[in-house]
């Protein structure tokens, strides 16, 4: 036992840089978890400075400075920013909140659809099985208001927290672009000097981040957008809310189109009941989540590598269970860091090593050795 303990050690941490680069993930695991929480608007930052990188790049192909450049995107960014809260805060915030105050009225037309179900379909819903429904709502209303509670004392909490992101995370993604080589340089200091492996990872973690989030950013978009357009002709709702919570579902795949559908389901039902307005809504949002799927997808993120479906579906449990819905979000980066760590890991493991034979070796099977240094050269 302890010799199969022993060469299964030395087949995959016999390589220093493999060491270097396990200690390199650990020491950005520990920091993650002990200080994730405190250090959210830096990795925020970090993570906006990554995707306005290329953008600066792109200026600096112009020749233009690289201050010149960073500030110029900066200030885009911050005009980006200023946009979405003059101009989508406030519609959000008031369909929301007329959402909270019509939920009680929306329960009760909801209650008197459903007592009509025993009377249209008498052979498939019973008068029992209704009033099982309204038990388990009974149940639940006090668990929910108590949360609407818990959610309306901590709002101030939240918009304290909201304005020091508004302020803080703009200011940092400025340094992070304008000072990323002197940043990069102070952080190689603190690495070991061999570091091929822990390279190799990087590009191609970088390439697939890159080329991850830039889809993703698009996808939310586009259905976001495409989704509302087709729930505000409809007529449903509450459809810039709805809308932009599809969006952002996309982030979280298989399970985020699978939890929306249940809300769209309920607005769309308190508002119309059993109509056909109904369907229309349920069968507008399985295209859309069809198209999204199975074109709009795989085109966005055709350079991105592919996880099987259950390893998607076990890192969400995984990475949502330890972080939360920030690990919701980033599970499927962190799935493609761990792939791309294994698959070099695993390079690494199965190439040949150069065998250098002795000069004595080739004298005795008829070589002649070389009688000098600079001849054996």
């Amino acid at each position: 036992m302890n010799k199969i303990i022993h060469d299964w050690f030395q087949r995959y941490f016999s390589d220093p840089q493999v060491i270097n680069l396990v200690l390199v993930l650990t020491f950005g695991l520990f920091v993650i978890l002990m200080f994730g929480h405190m250090l959210m608007p830096v990795i925020l930052s970090m993570i906006i400075a990554y995707l306005l990188d290329g953008l600066v790049t792109w200026l600096q192909s112009f020749r233009i400075p690289r201050v010149v450049a960073v500030t110029i995107v900066s200030l885009l960014f911050i005009a980006l920013i200023a946009a979405l809260i003059v101009g989508l805060l406030p519609l959000l915030t008031d369909q929301l909140s007329q959402l909270l105050q019509e939920l009680p009225a929306m329960i009760a037309k909801g209650q008197q659809e459903l007592l009509r179900l025993p009377e249209k379909y008498p052979q498939l819903i019973s008068h029992e099985n209704i009033n099982g429904v309204f038990a388990y709502i009974d149940a639940n209303i006090s668990v929910l208001g108590e949360y609407i509670l818990t959610v309306s004392l901590h709002s101030v909490l939240g918009l304290i927290e909201l304005l020091v992101y508004v302020v803080l995370v703009p200011f940092l993604v400025f340094f992070f672009l304008k000072d990323k080589e002197i940043i990069f340089q102070w952080l190689s200091s603190f690495l070991p000097e061999e570091r091929g492996l822990t390279k190799r990872v990087w590009h191609e973690v970088n390439v697939q981040f890159a080329n991850y989030i830039r889809g993703k950013i698009w996808e939310i978009v586009l259905v976001w957008s495409t989704t509302y357009i087709t729930f505000f002709f409809i007529g449903l709702q509450y459809s810039m809310v709805l809308s932009l919570f599809v969006g952002l579902a996309v982030l979280i795949p298989y399970i985020g189109a699978t939890v929306m559908f249940v809300p769209v389901a309920l607005i769309a039902f308190f508002q119309w009941g059993l109509d056909l307005n109904l369907v229309y809504v349920l069968t507008a949002y399985a295209v859309i989540h069809a198209v999204d799927g199975n074109i709009l997808a795989p085109l966005l993120l055709s350079e991105v590598v592919d996880i099987h479906p259950v390893a998607t579906i076990v890192a969400i449990l995984v990475f949502g269970g330890l972080w939360g819905f920030w690990g919701l979000v980033f599970a499927i980066p962190l799935a493609t860091l761990l792939h791309s760590v294994h698959k070099a890991w695993t390079s690494s493991i199965s190439r040949p090593v150069p065998v250098t034979i002795p000069a004595t070796y080739e004298a005795a099977a008829g070589s002649p050795a070389p009688d000098t240094p600079a001849q054996a050269e």
